[in-house]
């Protein structure tokens, strides 16, 4: 990337795309994004390959960068009015970036629901590869899902470039932030869990509930 030498950034064989599109990728959400959004979407990036090269997937390595990087972008402040699922928000950010520089729609199609997924656990994994190594990334980085299927030195070397300190309690905190502005969109997915534990007074929605309580009369 740049003036990066790449072969001294590819742990275990696998190397960020040496495209502009990449290196345009990397420049928006390293200016828009926190450290931790940006450090973070890197790792998903390098656990999605890995995972997907260790599972035989063939994969398009830049669609599945630049949807790394943008998973999750609609934390941020921009998007905490929009009323929508932040997943939305950063999907569609993703599809001005690549239509403003003339990707395929297949392409922008595989990104935006790679990311508009990427916190609705089985169902990806039965998707194309990168809207599955998305999910895979962010499982790995996040929960430890598949720990060992990255070796301990591979995982090192990611996190070497890209440090995780505090990273559990950071990324809630986060989440909660991206989140709580628009508790709604929390209904039927897990920033449900997230909300209950870090805002005072929420109240999740109970699907249950919810259905006794429409208007159909049985």
């Amino acid at each position: 990337m740049g003036g990066e030498d790449v072969r001294e950034h590819a742990p275990g064989g696998v190397a960020v795309p040496d495209s502009r599109l990449a290196v345009e990728a990397t420049e928006l959400v390293r200016d828009t994004a926190s450290e931790l959004i940006y450090h973070h979407s890197r790792r998903v990036y390098w656990f999605g390959s890995l995972r997907g090269v260790r599972r035989g997937l063939g994969f398009d390595a830049e669609l599945l960068y630049v949807a790394a990087m943008f998973h999750d972008l609609g934390l941020g402040e921009p998007f905490r009015d929009s009323g929508r699922r932040f997943e939305v928000d950063g999907a569609d950010e993703a599809r001005r970036f690549l239509a403003e520089r003339g990707v395929p729609q297949e392409g922008i199609r595989r990104v935006w629901t790679a990311i508009a997924l990427h916190t609705t656990p089985g169902i990806p994994e039965f998707m194309e590869p990168e809207v599955a190594l998305v999910t895979a990334g962010v499982e790995y980085d996040v929960l430890g899902l598949g720990f060992d299927e990255v070796d301990a030195k591979t995982r090192r070397a990611v996190t070497a470039l890209h440090p995780r300190p505090g990273f559990k309690e950071r990324i809630l905190t986060s989440f909660a932030e991206g989140v709580a502005p628009k508790p709604q969109t929390a209904f039927g997915n897990v920033k449900s869990d997230v909300l209950r534990h870090f805002v005072p007074g929420f109240e999740p929605t109970d699907f249950v509930e919810a259905v006794r309580a429409s208007q159909w009369e049985e």
